[in-house]
């Protein structure tokens, strides 16, 4: 094996770029603040906690914009003819940010909302950790796409994923919450675990953890530590693939996401799978490209899996069974999921990898988008039905018909159908990339599971506009937080519709 060159002792004086790394920094700095402020806040006055956290990630993602269109790296290790940095803003980074930090202020926004009503119904969360616990996770999530060495990535992942257990289990004496987060837990825990393993085995086989210089290191490892190598590999990207809730490693999604306050439900649907993407997308194609005759075909199969496992299942789900609506999106989810892993097994065949990336961001930023809007839905629905069931959704144009537009744009969105041309445009991409790399059959498992998929959609959107059966719900007037999370993603999904390219060039330019 290639020696590896010491950094000299001055390479480890490092000066600190505090524009790079303000978006986490900030929200780490709010999540404290508000920690703090919960001891000597009234009870009475705890909602100004939520404003404050809303208005601090409101201030991170504004951070995003003095950065934007200059790459910046800090945390940087100098050696022999190398450079090799911890942490980088680049075109990906800013974008999985953005995702990120604006996915989790449309959390905020629902959770306002949740906490109020907890309290009325005096079954309150502790505002203080709830606060705390999210921005926490959300600062982890947004140095995950900036992490350039394996073990930032690793401390950044468990940040995102560690407060995220509490957020499940917050409701107290509950035992589907407990149960939900003992899940989460335990699956979590199993996927750092074989990520470490997998970690410390590159470490061995390249003496680095930067991922430009293992990518460099594992063309000409040493004979003898070639074995090593490729169990690093594979045990590295298993964890990744627990993260992302790909088939077979999906199966706390249903119960997680039922057990939790649907806020954190709709956080894990979307942020807790950029996060796994983000990872997986940096391991496969910034710091293992010389395995992508491996890591591609194992991403390929597993896409075709969890597309296929997700539509299934969604498809299965009864209308009067408690809580179908939100395990019927907790399946979409894993669906989407599969097609999120197209692109990105695509890009270990294409000459352009990051164009196949770039589709994967776009179609994330779609399912951000319109997962919340139909989560910020649910949730109002919520209100005056608890039970959450799919039948308990007929006729909601007769008692909100803007709610239920809203909610069948978002579902048109999410089955890729006219007038939610966003989802089409996001699903012709995906499409498009699989075939552009080559792997016709898998562009044809997607078509098929498309397929699939517009049947439970479309059985949801028309059971909105049905005549209602039996006794309509006293309606609750929706709350200002609730009305604009649904109103900000709504109009997100709207104009995206109106000009989809402007996302796959916004998510495909420039990114590594």
């Amino acid at each position: 094996m290639t020696a590896v060159a010491a950094p000299s002792v001055a390479s480890f004086v490092q000066s600190v770029d505090w524009l790079a790394i303000a978006p986490p920094t900030l929200t780490a700095i709010v999540g404290l603040i508000v920690l703090v402020a919960d001891l000597f806040v009234a009870e009475r006055h705890k909602r100004v906690l939520g404003w404050i956290s809303v208005a601090g990630l409101a201030a991170a993602a504004l951070t995003l914009l003095p950065i934007l269109g200059d790459d910046r790296s800090t945390f940087c290790l100098k050696g022999a003819g190398y450079e090799a940095c911890s942490y980088t803003a680049d075109r990906f980074t800013l974008v999985v940010q953005f995702l990120v930090l604006a996915g989790a202020l449309v959390t905020a926004l629902l959770s306002i909302n949740t906490l109020k009503d907890a309290r009325r119904t005096g079954e309150p969360l502790p505002d203080g950790e709830f606060w705390f616990l999210l921005l926490s996770s959300a600062a982890g999530a947004a140095l995950l796409p900036a992490s350039r060495d394996l073990a930032t990535l690793v401390v950044a992942l468990e940040v995102a994923s560690l407060p995220a257990f509490a957020l499940v289990g917050l409701k107290h004496g509950e035992r589907r919450s407990a149960d939900a987060a003992l899940k989460f837990f335990l699956s979590s825990v199993t996927a750092t675990a074989v990520t470490l393993l997998g970690v410390s085995f590159v470490y061995a086989s390249t003496g680095s953890l930067h991922l430009t210089r293992i990518a460099t290191q594992l063309t000409h490892v040493d004979g003898q530590l070639d074995t090593l190598a490729q169990a690093g590999v594979a045990l590295t990207l298993v964890g990744f693939a627990f993260k992302t809730a790909a088939v077979p490693f999906h199966f706390w999604v249903p119960d997680t996401y039922v057990g939790a306050p649907l806020p954190v439900a709709a956080y894990l649907s979307v942020i807790g799978k950029a996060v796994g993407f983000t990872g997986l997308i940096l391991v496969t194609v910034v710091a293992f490209p010389s395995y992508a005759d491996v890591w591609g075909p194992a991403l390929a199969a597993l896409a075709a899996l969890t597309m296929t496992v997700g539509n299934v299942a969604a498809l299965r789900q009864q209308a009067t069974r408690a809580y179908s609506a939100v395990r019927l999106l907790a399946w979409s989810s894993v669906g989407q999921a599969g097609y999120l892993l197209v692109p990105i097994a695509a890009a270990a065949y294409s000459d352009d990898p990051q164009k196949s990336i770039g589709s994967t961001l776009a179609y994330a930023l779609m399912y951000a988008a319109v997962n919340l809007g139909a989560f910020a839905v649910a949730a109002l629905v919520a209100r005056t039905r608890p039970l959450n069931r799919l039948s308990d959704y007929r006729g909601l144009y007769a008692s909100r018909p803007l709610a239920a537009l809203v909610l069948g744009f978002f579902l048109l969105c999410l089955a890729g159908l006219p007038p939610g041309v966003i989802g089409l445009f996001a699903k012709v991409t995906v499409f498009s990339a699989a075939v552009d790399a080559g792997l016709g059959w898998l562009a044809v498992v997607m078509a098929v599971n498309v397929v699939v998929a517009l049947y439970y959609y479309l059985q949801w959107t028309a059971a909105l506009f049905r005549a209602p059966e039996g006794e309509t719900a006293p309606q609750h007037r929706g709350s200002a937080p609730l009305t604009v999370a649904i109103a900000v993603t709504a109009v997100i999904g709207v104009a995206l519709s109106g000009a989809p390219q402007l996302v796959l060039r916004f998510a495909s330019t420039g990114l590594f």
